[in-house]
């Protein structure tokens, strides 16, 4: 691509600025006209589709949102906001797994440039909102299919007693007695299979002491306790440079990730998506 005049570039500038004004000022449709004329002029400065794409995104226009963001990805890959509000635009166009896969590369993205920052939050929102509907639909699913099959195979118990068992012992205190042992012990084998899906309490080895929320970024201390990292970061910046529990001397370039944790949670997380409702 050939190089831009510096007085274009400038101009150009000076649209994105103008547009920035109209969007504080909620005036979005004189904000839009001004991306797109800068996007006119440079084509290839992600940040003018990105801020288009925020145009859009306030009036949920989601498809203009989805190509906007695309453009911009492809200009920068490494764009945190191109990549959560394209994840939100494919989520409000119902395609969940395109939609949760790019909140998942903005959250990794936005936790390396700026772990502590708000947006890493709002990605982290709507990444586990996703998650936690997209489990709450194949749970339900889940749960119909096994009482479905449970009732076929109590109704196949029944049908085997009077089929199998002496016409004398039908009825008899004994059958009942068996009948009914096999039918509870059938309960607790279709029970045992919705455990995933039943919400308790997540274990503790797994959530921030300070938060008591599921990890998101976890790092360890030299003294060997696990924090979340942004939780951590605010804590150093605001309260002191110690760690809250062991009240040690420390500092941000200490903090190394706690990858075991991270992949345990991630291994949790996957298998009882109802924890994201309690993160």
């Amino acid at each position: 691509m050939a190089p831009v005049p510096a007085s274009v570039a400038k101009q150009a500038e000076l649209l994105k600025l103008d547009g920035n004004n109209a969007f504080k000022k909620e005036r979005l449709g004189a904000a839009i006209d001004a991306y797109t004329e800068a996007i006119t002029l440079c084509p290839h400065v992600a940040i003018y589709w990105t801020n288009r794409a925020l145009c859009y995104y306030k009036r949920k226009v989601w498809s203009r949102v989805e190509e906007d963001c695309r453009r911009a990805i492809e200009l920068d890959k490494s764009s945190v906001k191109a990549h959560y509000m394209l994840g939100v635009a494919l989520l409000e166009m119902e395609d969940y797994s395109e939609g949760t896969k790019e909140l998942e590369k903005a959250f990794e993205l936005g936790r390396v440039s700026n772990p502590a920052g708000y947006m890493v939050e709002d990605i982290w929102l709507a990444l586990s909102r996703a998650k936690y509907e997209e489990w709450e639909i194949s749970s339900s699913k889940r749960a119909w299919h096994l009482q479905k099959l449970m009732d076929v195979c109590e109704k196949a118990l029944l049908e085997h007693h009077f089929l199998e068992a002496p016409q004398s012992v039908v009825g008899s205190e004994e059958a009942l007695k068996e009948n009914g042992d096999q039918i509870e012990l059938l309960k607790e084998v279709f029970n045992k299979a919705a455990e995933d899906d039943t919400p308790t309490e997540v274990p503790d080895y797994l959530c921030c002491k300070i938060t008591l929320d599921i990890f998101r970024d976890p790092v360890i201390t030299p003294s060997g306790i696990t924090y979340e990292r942004s939780v951590l970061l605010d804590h150093l910046q605001k309260v002191g440079k110690f760690d809250p529990i062991t009240r040690e001397p420390l500092s941000k370039l200490q903090l190394i990730p706690n990858l075991a944790i991270k992949e345990a949670v991630r291994s949790y997380l996957k298998k009882h998506g109802w924890a994201y409702r309690m993160s």
